[in-house]
């Protein structure tokens, strides 16, 4: 069977072992609303962090349940005001 070879695979391929297990702290809820301090028992989240952190602590309540993440907008591009184009893709 084929497979993807390179200098560094393993450390990158293992890199998740190394990364430390944090416990989210829900910080505030939202609803139709607005913004509530208790808990209004929604399964939606917005996690504001490190994505493989995020990841890993996602894990215990998720794990085998989920089909597709959507993570990491274009960080890191050494540009603060990057804002997204709702509009990029509209066919209009």
């Amino acid at each position: 069977m084929p497979s993807l070879e390179w200098i560094g695979k393993d450390k990158v391929v293992n890199h998740h072992q190394k990364v430390p297990f944090r416990v989210l702290e829900r910080q505030y809820s939202y609803d139709e609303a607005g913004q509530h301090a208790e808990d209004n028992g929604s399964e939606n989240m917005i996690i504001h962090g490190d994505n493989l952190e995020a990841l890993k602590a996602l894990l215990p309540r998720y794990e085998g349940k989920v089909k597709c993440i959507y993570i990491d907008p274009p960080y890191n591009t050494g540009n603060e005001g990057w804002v997204y184009n709702d509009n990029v893709n509209d066919p209009k």
